[in-house]
C-alpha cells in the first residue's frame, strides 16, 4: 500500500514572513509565528484599537503587546497555505504556551479549508489570570494537516434507537 503524502503549499505575504517550522522531523505539528496584531479585545468583549506606531515598534522588537488576563488577540501569521483537496490545516494550541502562560488558542482546532486563501489568523486567549506579553517573531500555534471526509447530508424522518436516547450532555454520569 503506498501512502501519498500531500505537500503544504506556503505563500508568505511579505519577504520578512517566517515560514512554518517543526522543532523536530518527525513532529505532526510545524510551529507558526506571530507576524502581524490585527484584533484586540478586552475581557468585556469591547475590540480595543491597536496604532500603527504600536505595530511598527512591535515589529521592530521594540514593544511588546501585552494582552490581560481573560483578553484576547488575532495574530496573523503572515502566511497563506493549502494542502489541497480532501485534507484541512488545523491550528492548534502550543502545549508550552498553555501550561506555562496560560495562552491558548480560542477556537482549537481552528480550521483551513482547502480553498482558503487568505492569511492564516490565530485568535490567542489569555485564561492565567495575570497579564501576558506577545512578542514579534513568537512562536504562537502549531499547524497540522488532517484528513478531510466530505460527507453528504440526507435528511430523514427518524434515527435508530440507542441506549442512550435523547440523554445529553453529562447523561452517562461518569
Amino acid at each position: 500500500m503506498t501512502t501519498t503524502i500531500p505537500q503544504i503549499l506556503v505563500k508568505r505575504s511579505s519577504p520578512d514572513v517566517r515560514l512554518p517550522e517543526r522543532a523536530y522531523p518527525t513532529d505532526s505539528g510545524l510551529d507558526v509565528f506571530a507576524y502581524e496584531l490585527s484584533k484586540y479585545y478586552t475581557a468585556d468583549g469591547f475590540e480595543s484599537p491597536i496604532s500603527k506606531e504600536d505595530l511598527n515598534l512591535w515589529k521592530r522588537g521594540e514593544k511588546k503587546i501585552t494582552i490581560g488576563a481573560g483578553e484576547r488577540i488575532l495574530v496573523n501569521t503572515g502566511i497563506m497555505a493549502t494542502v489541497g483537496v480532501g485534507y484541512e490545516i488545523q491550528v492548534r494550541p502550543r502545549s508550552g504556551l498553555a501550561l506555562k502562560r496560560g495562552l491558548t488558542v480560542l477556537n482549537t482546532p481552528g480550521t483551513v479549508d482547502e480553498q482558503y486563501r487568505n492569511t492564516i489568523g490565530v485568535i490567542i486567549i489569555n485564561l492565567s489570570g495575570v497579564a501576558q506579553d506577545i512578542t514579534y517573531g513568537e512562536k504562537i500555534a502549531q499547524l497540522v494537516v488532517c484528513p478531510v471526509v466530505l460527507s453528504e447530508v440526507k435528511e430523514v424522518t427518524d434515527l435508530s434507537e440507542t441506549a442512550r436516547g435523547l440523554g445529553g450532555f453529562g447523561s452517562t454520569n461518569n
